[in-house]
């Protein structure tokens, strides 16, 4: 992988932390932004290195993501099972849904393909493979939804 590479896959795992975040304490966008920039992109906390990510990348998912959450909530509710809800969905799992469904309709410069890999690896790295299975075919199907059109 290059650094490129590399410096995205760090900002939409630092994405997903910092939605996760926005959604459990409210934090104000710039505030939370600011945090991510200075104390956990490219920190180490608690003996763990977290990896430089690519800022404007993270920036961008952050911000577009809640901006656009009311229609990206809308697109995961469309493909999501009978009888399920986003009140249903572990918050990790919805912010991995939202920061992937955001880039997808958002990011035309980034392939269907490598949003979704990428945030399958996301969700491996919280859940087990049921799960990351799970987002893998619900972003797809929202991949060949907005990109269809």
């Amino acid at each position: 992988m290059n650094k490129r590479s590399q410096s995205r896959s760090a900002a939409r795992l630092a994405a997903v932390q910092a939605l996760y975040q926005h959604e459990m304490e409210g934090t104000p966008v710039p505030k939370l932004i600011h945090e991510f920039h200075q104390h956990r992109i490219g920190a180490t906390i608690e003996d763990e290195e977290y990896a430089d990510a690519d800022t404007a990348f993270f920036d961008d998912i952050v911000k577009g993501t809640l901006a656009r959450q009311e229609e990206i909530d809308a697109a995961i509710i469309a493909r999501l099972a009978s009888g399920w809800s986003m009140e249903r969905l572990d918050r990790t799992m919805k912010a991995i849904l939202r920061a992937g469904s955001y880039e997808l309709m958002a990011r035309g410069d980034v392939p269907v393909g490598a949003v979704v890999s990428e945030y399958v690896d996301v969700a491996k790295a919280f859940f087990d493979t049921r799960e990351a299975g799970f987002a893998n075919g619900l972003l797809d199907a929202i991949g060949k939804d907005v990109r269809a059109k």
